[in-house]
């Protein structure tokens, strides 16, 4: 009996996989969502290169509380309306945790650059993301470790960094994170500055409740995202810092 139970699971699960690749089903983002209740711009995401393997996109997304069933579709082309759902197909690839789970990201090689949007379900409800254009090819994600950190302050630094080019940016996202990779803080901003904890310039705040005190001597990481409206990572900048 408990062959024939692996064996069925195994079945549908091939079925499964088969129908997400068979050009006779339909995989399409508006047939995911026909007849059902959903949100457009509810899912916070973007994407840039990988910096460990440039030649890779990660996807990244903030998964709220109690959200399930995480799904990404892609289109063809980048030439293509990236608001008309019909153009976007489910892409099956797994996503993975970022900063230990916080966050999530979908990691992948892409032969040309292409528009993705990732959704989820919370209660039944489905929530999109905003249309991500990648521009892997065209416009490579930046990286650098050039933060000026100041800490005049005690225990309360302010890291500033240089806009690589205003035309492209729209916001900021920025990480104060364990140096591995436990996220203490994420904040996003239009100025090019944040202090640790001010959110008097904070205009999106995904922190879980009140971040803790930072520790005198020791080390922690900072990460920022120079995010373009097409939610394209144009720089990706860390560095590490020892609190004062």
């Amino acid at each position: 009996m408990k062959r024939t139970l692996i064996i069925i699971t195994l079945l549908l699960a091939s079925c499964s996989s088969d129908d997400a690749n068979n050009p006779e089903v339909d995989n399409s983002l508006s047939s995911y969502i026909e007849g059902r209740s959903f949100e457009v711009g509810a899912v916070i995401a973007c994407s840039g290169n990988d910096v460990v393997n440039p030649n890779n996109v990660e996807v990244y997304f903030f998964p709220e509380s109690n959200s399930e069933n995480f799904k990404l579709f892609q289109t063809n082309s980048s030439n293509l309306d990236p608001n008309d759902f019909s153009n976007y197909d489910l892409l099956v690839i797994d996503d993975e945790p970022f900063f230990n789970g916080t966050l999530r990201k979908y990691v992948g090689f892409f032969d040309s650059e292409r528009w993705f949007i990732v959704s989820y379900e919370i209660d039944g409800d489905i929530k999109l993301s905003n249309p991500i254009r990648i521009k892997q090819m065209t416009q490579p994600t930046l990286f650098s470790e050039d933060i000026l950190v100041n800490q005049e302050q005690s225990q309360m630094p302010i890291f500033s960094w240089d806009i690589n080019s205003e035309t492209d940016n729209a916001i900021f996202f920025q990480v104060v994170s364990t140096v591995d990779d436990d996220l203490i803080s994420g904040t996003y901003t239009f100025e090019n500055q944040f202090q640790y904890y001010n959110t008097s310039n904070v205009v999106l705040n995904i922190t879980v409740g009140t971040p803790p005190d930072l520790v005198l001597g020791q080390t922690y990481k900072f990460t920022v995202m120079d995010v373009s409206e097409d939610n394209w990572v144009n720089q990706l900048l860390v560095t590490q810092f020892t609190v004062e």
